[in-house]
């Protein structure tokens, strides 16, 4: 396991910490005095740490969590109120935490502990899978506080959940408990307390197990469908979502790991994967 958690310039520990074990890296938000609540130190590091991951060739899986009783309560609203940014200074277009507008190919799979409203749940939104504990809370009050959800709630939550579902979340600020957004399909697996981590790492390691190439360019192709919104075609005719589907399939058709798998199959052995 390769772990990162050098301490700030301050003297301070690092706003977030790195770490991988075999083809999994993690993340966590480590300002738990704060419940994780986020500001441009912690924007900065998450960034930095999804840009390692990203560039890593033995990474294929991310797992975002928090250290302590919380997933991440938002954004730090002492930094807010000092009129101080809570972006990364060198990297706005990371967006809020350093990752709910950075894109990378490698599924990112959300562990929820504890507290994960507002921001939190914004982060759980962006990721690609989510697992959390049934004891976590999740939801958008900004309005209660004379605001928007604007770093992805009002955006991705209704592609994510019916949108009368997404509408009463937004709407009323109300939280939800776990097993209602996994009904609602917030959330893909529910956790006995304690053991978001742990259920997030077991997911994450069966996706690792798969061809590298294959995971990144199914999740592209599907993020690109979905994003397609109101204007996809129901009869699968829209030129511009069947490029991306082609584009895809000639970069993981001509891989070597495309002649892995079968070959692998045939000889009835596991597949040793180049991600190439």
């Amino acid at each position: 396991m390769t772990t990162t958690s050098d301490p700030m310039p301050d003297g301070t520990a690092p706003a977030a910490l790195y770490e991988r074990s075999g083809h999994v890296a993690v993340i966590r938000l480590n300002r738990p005095q704060a419940l994780n609540a986020v500001n441009a130190a912690l924007s900065t590091a998450v960034g930095e740490a999804l840009e390692r991951a990203a560039t890593d060739p033995e990474v294929r899986v991310v797992v975002v969590t928090g250290n302590g009783r919380a997933f991440c309560a938002g954004a730090d609203l002492k930094e807010l109120a000092a009129g101080r940014s809570v972006a990364a200074p060198e990297h706005p277009e990371w967006g809020f935490a350093g990752l709910v507008r950075h894109w990378i190919d490698k599924p990112l799979v959300a562990a929820v502990n504890g507290f994960a409203m507002g921001g939190g749940t914004e982060i759980a939104l962006a990721c690609d899978l989510v697992v959390a504990a049934e004891d976590a809370r999740m939801g958008l009050p900004e309005v209660r506080r004379g605001l928007i959800a604007a770093a992805g709630g009002v955006v991705r939550l209704q592609r994510q959940i019916p949108l009368k579902r997404a509408l009463q979340m937004a709407l009323t600020g109300d939280a939800v408990d776990v097993r209602q957004a996994a009904e609602w399909g917030l959330v893909n697996v529910v956790a006995r307390p304690g053991a978001a981590l742990e259920e997030a790492l077991a997911l994450a390691e069966r996706i690792a197990a798969n061809a590298p190439l294959s995971v990144q360019h199914t999740k592209r192709v599907m993020h690109a469908v979905a994003a397609a919104g109101s204007d996809w075609n129901p009869d699968w005719s829209r030129r511009e979502v069947w490029a991306v589907n082609d584009e895809a399939t000639d970069v993981v058709f001509a891989s070597r790991d495309a002649v892995e798998g079968p070959t692998a199959f045939a000889e009835k052995r596991p597949p040793v994967w180049e991600g190439r």
